[in-house]
């Protein structure tokens, strides 16, 4: 589904089916990601990976896929580009000297020499970036400067660009969320950087960024934080990333006597912004009565050991209340989701930062799983409370115990939430909005766009 997130937010960009060409008329792609699904799975790097490979599946376009590796991978001779036996559509970039304030990358020889020669031998007709994480935003200003007529789209995966605490939104002390950013905010999570520096971090990472010809959020939340934070709301659009799965899990097989949809699990990592201490607090406060023998609640997440030991220290306590209502199962593979699901009932989502659109909502909605989340951000949007999950309130382990308590309690609620759940896009449709998007962006004209001063420049500025 594509969606205008501006004025009329119900405005699609388009629907129809993508008309199909071939030869010189084709419309070539490359499409940038931060890391490569085989060295990293999260959701941006799946929902990257996936739209490459769509595009690959229509007749008339042809996708190249760049991904960034750094260490513990080792560069391979001069250049930043290795193949590590990926397909031939697909190359690494070797990239490690990155300033994570200014999202920038002080290796621009690099850039110059590899990326660009790369480039311009692919002559493609839109870059497609969903990610500047590790590559830096001179990426974008080396595509402009060399290729004046290729089209720029950015992906939007979270608020990094505006957020300096691991664009999360979220306040350093307190894990209060954060309604809005502004240098003197942002100084005030970190004290020892000055509100003059964030400014001249917000205006850089502004500038490269309206480079880009057009910007996608996976969400209308996320969006409208970027319009809301300075961005063009005539440039943004709404498509929700599509998955590539081959089959659905059935649901799961009740057995004895019990017909209760009692089976809960938890998928992601065991860090406080995903709220897991909520979740197992809450596991502990359903009374004994309600909870039974039948129900579980499956954890399948790790680096736990990675957290501070604070945090590790509440999660032991929390177990230790929780008892054998919880069981731990590690992290997990995306390709293992389809077995999982048969063992489960219901997703919970516990988060306590904003979220944009976590591939596990998609996920649990392609399998039939109706989800219980926290009542912000992305999550809200793309859950219906009621209608396909329920919502409690963030951070609130008491509102989470009332609904694991309604779950399984109303035999009849998760048949009904069930019902209720719309089915995904799959890649390829996610590959034919985009198509769209791209044929209507080189259609248009492309507007000037006012002269930035060299990338590198500004960042040693600052």
């Amino acid at each position: 589904m594509t969606m205008n997130a501006q004025p009329n937010p119900s405005q699609p960009v388009s629907g129809t089916p993508v008309a199909t060409g071939g030869g010189a008329d084709d419309l070539k792609v490359l499409v940038v990601s931060h890391a490569h699904p085989s060295y990293s799975l999260g959701g941006a790097e799946v929902a990257s990976h996936n739209l490459h490979k769509g595009l690959n599946a229509i007749s008339g376009v042809n996708s190249r896929y760049l991904a960034r590796v750094g260490h513990p991978v080792p560069r391979h001779g001069a250049s930043a580009l290795m193949s590590l036996r990926q397909r031939d559509d697909e190359i690494l970039y070797h990239a490690d000297d990155y300033d994570h304030f200014l999202l920038s990358n002080r290796n621009t020889d690099d850039i110059r020499r590899d990326f660009l020669r790369y480039v311009s031998d692919v002559k493609p007709d839109v870059v497609h970036f969903h990610h500047i994480l590790g590559l830096g935003l001179e990426m974008l200003f080396a595509v402009r400067d060399a290729l004046p007529d290729t089209r720029i789209v950015v992906t939007f995966h979270e608020f990094l660009s505006i957020c300096h605490h691991h664009g999360q939104m979220v306040k350093t002390a307190g894990m209060k969320l954060c309604q809005r950013s502004s240098p003197t905010d942002c100084h005030g999570c970190f004290p020892d950087i000055s509100p003059a520096r964030f400014l001249q971090r917000e205006r850089f990472v502004q500038a490269m960024l309206e480079l880009a010809d057009h910007y996608v959020s996976p969400s209308h939340f996320l969006a409208k934080r970027f319009i809301d934070w300075g961005l063009d709301g005539d440039k943004m659009s709404v498509i929700e990333n599509g998955l590539d799965i081959a089959e659905a899990a059935p649901p799961r097989l009740l057995k004895g006597v019990s017909k209760r949809r009692g089976s809960f699990a938890y998928f992601g990592q065991m860090t406080p912004y995903k709220g897991a201490d909520v979740l197992l607090d809450a596991v502990g406060r359903v009374p004994e009565s309600v909870w039974g023998e039948d129900a579980r609640m499956m954890i399948f997440g790790g680096n736990l050991e990675r957290q501070p030991q604070a945090y590790q220290n509440k999660i032991a306590a929390l177990v230790e209340k929780a008892g054998d209502r919880v069981r731990f199962y590690g992290s997990y593979q995306n390709i293992e989701m389809p077995r999982l699901m048969r063992s489960v009932d219901w997703m919970i989502m516990p988060s306590v930062w904003w979220e944009n659109s976590p591939v596990v909502i998609q996920e649990a909605f392609y399998h039939g799983r109706p989800i219980i989340s926290s009542n912000i951000g992305g999550m809200a949007e793309k859950i219906r409370d009621g209608v396909d999950g329920l919502h409690f309130r963030a951070g609130s382990a008491e509102d989470l115990a009332d609904r694991l308590t309604e779950a399984l309690t109303d035999n009849t609620l998760w048949e009904k939430l069930r019902g209720g759940i719309r089915k995904p896009d799959s890649y390829t449709d996610f590959a034919r909005t985009h198509v769209d998007l791209y044929r209507r962006l080189r259609s248009q004209s492309r507007p000037n766009v006012p002269s930035v001063a060299a990338p590198a420049a500004v960042a040693r500025t600052a």
